[in-house]
């Protein structure tokens, strides 16, 4: 497991004001690992990575059996950061009828008539199940923030959009997600820290191998000419609503094992927190059983 003070670095307090640069995207857990070499940090990593994968798939098992609570995992990142390959790994064991990974596109016709949490909440977790949005509602706080040209298309009533605006939906989104808490539904924000000379080489990778380069897109290039605004509109939000019932985790994705073990640790841990029991088997129940299995040795 990581170490807990390591992991407390990553969890942004609530209140705290966030800032990208007290955050190392090719952050490699100790100064100790770090002096042994990249191979070292990354075989301890893959050993943590393993070691979560076993605990979370038997802590989504109780998840699924006890019925009362949902946790809800929300990645955002910049392109090329690893959102999809970390979902990949991090759930490889996990049994994908109580797992529901969801990816937001465009928002479609009816989805612009309805407020802008309405299609986020259609696709939350039932009881029993981890649900994984693949960006999220905060696009509308970042990618919107950025291009507030897409806000046109929302149909909003009239009205400024400047500070007042956004902190607005800043207090909406933690609305939500205390509502989630209140009903059973755990949330865990991540937020893949990728540096921008990380993402250039990750994108050139995508170009030269053929087997990539439907990966990559025009859009992404240009989105990457909008970096800094990004990174703005990420410590804007982040410092807004990362809250004890919903942190977030900025998690250094410079290297893809580090930021793979660092969400698997949470999650394990997450579930584990709430200290669920499997279903207790009453008397009538307990009675069908003994029933069932004199039944079977007798045949």
């Amino acid at each position: 497991m990581i170490r807990e003070d390591l992991l407390a670095r990553l969890c942004i307090e609530p209140g705290s004001r966030f800032r990208l640069k007290d955050h190392d995207p090719g952050w490699a857990q100790t100064d100790e690992l770090r002096e042994l070499g990249k191979d070292a940090v990354k075989e301890r990593a893959e050993a943590i990575l393993q070691e979560n994968l076993k605990e979370l798939t038997a802590a989504q098992e109780l998840l699924w059996a006890s019925d009362t609570h949902s946790l809800l995992v929300v990645l955002q990142a910049m392109d090329a950061a690893g959102k999809d390959g970390t979902i990949k790994h991090v759930m490889t064991g996990v049994n994908p009828q109580g797992c529901v990974v969801t990816g937001f596109k465009r928002p479609s016709a009816e989805e612009l008539d309805h407020d802008f949490l309405w299609r986020y909440a259609n696709a939350l977790p039932a009881r029993g199940q981890i649900g994984i949005f693949n960006r999220s509602y905060y696009e509308e706080v970042l990618v919107v923030k950025v291009h507030p040209e897409i806000l046109a298309a929302e149909k909003l009533p009239p009205g400024k959009r400047g500070k007042k605006f956004w902190h607005t939906r800043y207090q909406d989104i933690k609305a939500f997600e205390r509502h989630l808490h209140h009903s059973g539904t755990r949330i865990v924000k991540f937020f893949l820290n990728i540096s921008k000379a990380e993402q250039k080489e990750r994108f050139l990778a995508r170009l030269d191998d053929p087997e990539k380069q439907w990966k990559f897109s025009a859009a992404d290039l240009a989105e990457r000419g909008h970096w800094d605004a990004y990174m703005k509109a990420f410590e804007d939000a982040i410092s807004a609503t990362s809250t004890k019932w919903a942190p977030w985790y900025v998690v250094p994705a410079d290297n893809k094992w580090i930021a793979r073990a660092v969400v698997a640790d949470v999650l394990t841990s997450t579930i584990r927190g709430l200290d669920l029991r499997y279903p207790e088997v009453d008397d009538a129940k307990r009675e069908a059983l003994k029933k069932a299995r004199r039944q079977l040795e007798s045949e």
